[in-house]
């Protein structure tokens, strides 16, 4: 007969990364990264800002185009571009370690890739390095001294559970709504909450599309570990919610897909190592290909949802950006 087995407290270790790009810009609103083209996000102030990404058939980004090549529709109607930034601009990479224990990674190969990560960053990016189990901790704030930066990231030692849903409320809510600019949380986790108290599934997904940041979730594998000792064990582990390993951990992918669809970012999954610095290589690359455009909306008769649309007049591009966003007022304050 099997026994009912708990894993609430040795959780798998998370790395999460968050990115905000910076912008001397002065508005209440400066715009996203990367964004997929069937996203809607919730703004709340008159400037709409969106980013936009130009390739070419081959998928290569194409760099030097100007303000005037782009045209931005809102509901069919052609807007009167107010705000315009090249890919160059420096950004802000806040990067998050998730300390919680047990994990096929090392704690160390996982530092390691996090350091690769910083060091394809240009000198002027900044880091913001935290790491959360059941707390969150921020153990730099957003630095380019590659040094400290650097200090931060070994300091981290694992932990206890893992209340995912708690950080990712505490980092929106606390960090990164504070950051003017473009900005991304990068994820890297098995996506299996344990902890989270204060947070909920359904809270932070709608607290990630309301803010005009990114997410891209890196999921690991921990299921196929959690099994096998499970079967040495003659037991049934399940999550200190009550979960079964297979309901929790399709509960986690759904979730990592649906924040990842709903900020406009992307969901990756990686096996080892290797996969993951190229991941992260990837990453970085899309954060530094990316165009802003802005505009202000006439918000008379208007509904709240609108539909963007983005053209560039250049020859054989494909262009990449959100196709809505929610409206709110500037200075409205609505509760959902």
């Amino acid at each position: 007969m099997k026994k009912n087995i708990s894993f609430g407290f040795r959780p798998c270790p998370f790395i999460v990364l968050l990115v905000a790009v910076s912008s001397s810009y002065g508005q209440e609103q400066n715009p996203p990264q990367r964004v997929a083209e069937d996203d809607v996000v919730r703004v709340s102030t008159n400037l709409v800002t969106v980013p936009v990404s130009v390739m070419d058939r081959q998928g290569r980004f194409i760099p030097n185009l100007r303000a005037e090549q782009f045209q931005i529709y809102e509901d069919g109607i052609e807007q009167k571009i107010a705000y315009f930034e090249s890919a160059e601009k420096p950004f802000t990479v806040a990067l998050m370690l998730d300390t919680s224990d047990s994990t096929r990674f090392k704690l160390k190969d996982i530092q390691d890739a996090a350091l690769e990560f910083v060091e394809q960053l240009r000198p002027d990016d900044r880091v913001i390095v935290a790491a959360f189990d059941r707390n969150v901790a921020v153990l730099a704030e957003a630095t380019s001294d590659r040094r400290l930066l650097t200090s931060a990231i070994r300091r981290v030692q694992t932990g206890g559970s893992t209340g995912l849903y708690n950080a990712i409320d505490v980092i929106i809510n606390q960090r990164l709504n504070r950051i003017r600019g473009r900005k991304a949380i990068v994820l890297f986790t098995d996506g299996v909450d344990t902890a989270s108290q204060s947070a909920t599934y359904e809270g932070t997904l709608r607290f990630a599309q309301e803010l005009d940041s990114l997410v891209y979730p890196i999921q690991y594998d921990t299921l196929t570990d959690l099994r096998k000792q499970a079967t040495e064990m003659n037991a049934q582990i399940v999550t200190a919610k009550g979960e079964t390993l297979s309901v929790a951990y399709a509960r986690a992918e759904r979730y990592l897909r649906l924040i990842a669809d709903k900020t406009g970012g992307r969901f990756y999954y990686t096996g080892s190592l290797k996969r993951l610095r190229v991941v992260f290589t990837s990453i970085a690359q899309e954060l530094r290909e990316q165009y802003s455009i802005g505009y202000y909306p006439n918000s008379e008769g208007h509904p709240a949802e609108r539909r963007i649309k983005v053209k560039v007049s250049a020859p054989g591009v494909v262009v990449g950006a959100r196709r809505g966003y929610i409206y709110k007022a500037a200075g409205v304050d609505e509760k959902e």
